[in-house]
């Protein structure tokens, strides 16, 4: 976040005016200390940065039932023969 803020061109105190918070929220942002969710998001905002939002947020991809689903389609597609698990030896 810092590199950020100096690319951007701003002092600490330009940011956290801009961001509408003091100047200590940003220092504590910056050393990675404890500070709340809406701080970060609105010196993201101010640095023009939300994307890095992103990074934060999961993937997403297919729900455990979707896979499951996609599981059976797959076997059911699957010829009989090599579905076979061993042979029935003896009779």
């Amino acid at each position: 976040m810092r590199q950020w803020r100096i690319d951007t061109g701003y002092s600490q105190d330009e940011l956290a005016a801009r961001a509408g918070l003091s100047r200590s929220a940003v220092q504590n942002l910056e050393l990675g200390k404890g500070s709340r969710t809406i701080s970060l998001v609105r010196v993201l905002r101010a640095l023009n940065r939300l994307d890095a939002l992103e990074a934060l947020t999961p993937r997403t991809g297919p729900s455990p039932m979707e896979q499951l689903a996609a599981q059976r389609r797959a076997a059911s597609q699957t010829p009989i023969t090599a579905r076979r698990v061993g042979k029935n030896r003896g009779s």
